[in-house]
């Protein structure tokens, strides 16, 4: 069999599979109350965890409280002499005081 095919007949075996298992009402409602309660867990967890933007970040590089990866390479940056990240979040913010007033 060829190569191309592998992935349309996976596809085809996981649809038929799929429509077996949810050809009742009950395993219909029981998914779709999963896929609710998961998708809620997931937006509750990601808001929750979200302290600054990253533009925030970008306008105090070495005074965040995370330190990730990107933000540790932005702090060498600005370090070795690169001022764009606190250039762009003036501007940002410069712009944003404009609109504002």
């Amino acid at each position: 069999m060829k190569k191309r095919y592998v992935a349309s007949v996976a596809g085809a075996i996981g649809a038929g599979i799929t429509g077996y298992l949810l050809r009742n009402e009950e395993n219909r409602q029981t998914l779709k109350s999963k896929v609710k309660n998961n998708t809620a867990k997931m937006r509750n967890f990601y808001a929750d965890n979200q302290t600054d933007s990253t533009l925030e970040d970008a306008g105090a590089p070495d005074q965040v409280a995370s330190k990730d990866f990107a933000q540790l390479e932005n702090s060498r940056m600005v370090s070795e002499g690169s001022q764009f990240g606190v250039q762009y979040y003036n501007k940002v913010k410069e712009e944003d005081g404009k609109m504002d007033t």
